[in-house]
Parts: C-alpha cells; structure tokens; sequence
C-alpha cells in the first residue's frame, strides 16, 4: 500500500512540473546568432558573421555564399567609391558601398538596406543573394536561418553517419528497454550525431531542427526544447554506467510554430527518476539530478527500425 502511495505522490509531481498550460517557455534573453544554411547544411564563416541590422534587414557576407554557390567575386576601387561584382554562370551583379541599390542582370533594383563594409567584408541584403544569384532564399525567424537552395534534409540513414555497435556503448545501456524497437528487437547499434549536425532527418522520419536548453513554465525548471517536425516523441538522457533517465514531453508547454514544425519540451529534473529499469525506487533524490551528466540524448523516434540515433550534449 505504501509503495502505491509513493508511486501516485510520483505521478502527482510529474504533473505539477507540466502546469496548466497557460505559462510559457522563456527564451534566452539574447538574439541567437543568424545562421545560413545552404542546402540544409550550415555554412561555416571564419570571421564575419550574418546579422540583422536596425531595420530588421537579413545582411550576409557575400563573398562566402557566392564562392560556395561557384560564383566569382571582384573587387574595385576609383577615387573613394569601393565596388564589388558578383559574376556566375548565368547572372551578374554589380555593387557599390553605401548604396541600397545593385545593378542585376542589367537592371536597377534597390534593397533598402546600404550595402556595408564590415569586418573587411562586403554585407548585403539576403533578397540580393535571392534575385542576384538565383537562387530560393527564405527567412526562418523561429530558428533565425537563412535557407539557400534546396531543403533536402541530409539523414541519419546516409553513410556519412557511422553506426556505433551496441556493445561499443555498453556504458549507456544500463536500461536496454530504450534501444528497442516498437516491435521489441534491439537496435544492433547507434548512430551519434552533433548539434552542429543539424538540421537533420531521423532516418526516414521525423526532422530534428535546433536543441536548446531554456527556463520552463512556472516551477520547473530548465527544459531541454526540441524543435521537430513530429510532436510528443520521447528523448532519454544517457548518463554513464547508470540507469536511462526518460522524459517525456511537456505537451501542455508545446508550441506550434505555424511552420510544419513545433518546440517540444521535456523536463530536466523529473520524479520519473524514481522508476528505475522498470522498479520503484523509494529514497532515490530525482532532484539532484545535474542535467551536465548526461553524455548523450537518445532521440527516440517510433519510426526507427534499424538503429538508435543519440546526439552528444551540447550543453556539458
């Protein structure tokens, strides 16, 4: 009787963590950095970075998206007036700094934001990489991206990703239940991917987008927040040589982007703790529990028939 007592006081505080849906998740209180992704894999900028200017304005450093997409990029000077030419297949674009406007393909079109030198880098409005170069260009304000190109997610089933055999993580398979399939078969191995891995496609499933960790609704605490384009899936939190830890999501603290894609939210510290590999376990402290002992979130996806995928902590 006192173990069920103990099992529905469990349940009672995992509800309580979940509110009544009417709070909100806080974000970081900083602008995250603007990323560019060009076709779906984030460009790498060795010293100038893309960002918003006071007009709200996308501006990116020209230079680095028109070599990677085999354009050619000149440069000139008369008197005091710096101009830069962008030269492709099928497109020219002639600039200069201070304008707002840019000569493409011969005609005149301005862009409202000047075209800026920064960093000894030439920034221009994201609509000109758009009509300049030809390409789709769209701005993601959830995830603050710019997307280039096509959006063919890269997945996990591609050879890129290597499998890691089961019995090379042993350390993390203390609770073996969570690298199973839905038809009860262990995965024969996982596959670890990195934050800087994504956006990417869970096997042929789900897209995970962006992994954060924010304030929670009420007295929560912090969530790890997930940005999908599947609602409600589970992760578990890998800790060495101890049991999973599973969560579930907050459903009531999900959000809907309006974009095909939602943040699901999941609790850092959970009276689910106290269920460990199927056992009730009655003087264990949940709330101790330090979020930077986990080495891996398996990201588990009902979809997933052939191996786990685990992504390493970014936030160690």
């Amino acid at each position: 009787m006192k173990k069920l007592l103990l099992t529905v006081l469990a349940s009672i505080l995992t509800v309580s963590m979940i509110g009544s849906g009417n709070e909100t998740v806080a974000a970081a209180s900083n602008p995250k950095q603007v990323e560019v992704l060009l076709n779906t894999v984030k460009m790498k900028f060795p010293d100038a970075k893309p960002f918003q200017d006071g007009q709200g304005s996308v501006m990116v450093p020209i230079r680095f998206v028109s070599e990677a997409l085999g354009a050619k990029v000149i440069y000139s000077k008369a008197g005091k007036v710096s101009k830069v030419g962008i030269v492709s297949k099928d497109h020219k674009v002639d600039m200069t700094i201070g304008q707002t406007s840019a000569l493409v393909d011969g005609q005149k079109k301005d862009y409202g934001s000047q075209i800026i030198l920064k960093q000894n880098r030439t920034f221009v409005p994201l609509r000109l990489v758009s009509e300049g170069l030809g390409q789709k260009v769209e701005w993601d304000k959830i995830g603050r991206w710019v997307w280039i190109g096509n959006k063919n997610f890269r997945s996990t089933d591609d050879k890129a990703f290597k499998l890691t055999k089961l019995s090379d993580f042993k350390a993390y398979t203390q609770s073996i239940e969570y690298f199973k399939n839905l038809k009860k078969e262990t995965y024969p191995g996982v596959k670890i991917i990195k934050e800087s891995d994504l956006p990417i496609q869970l096997g042929n499933s789900q897209v995970v987008y962006s992994i954060n960790l924010v304030k929670g609704p009420g007295r929560s605490g912090d969530v790890v927040q997930i940005r999908s384009s599947v609602r409600g899936n589970p992760i578990t939190f890998l800790v060495k040589d101890s049991f999973a830890k599973g969560r579930s999501v907050l459903d009531a603290a999900f959000i809907n982007n309006d974009d095909k894609t939602g943040m699901n939210n999941y609790p850092v510290v959970s009276s689910l703790d106290l269920f460990q590999n199927g056992k009730f376990v009655e003087n264990y402290d949940y709330t101790k529990f330090k979020f930077s002992s986990a080495d891996y979130i398996l990201l588990r996806d009902g979809d997933l028939d052939e191996y786990a995928v685990a992504i390493i902590n970014p936030f160690k």
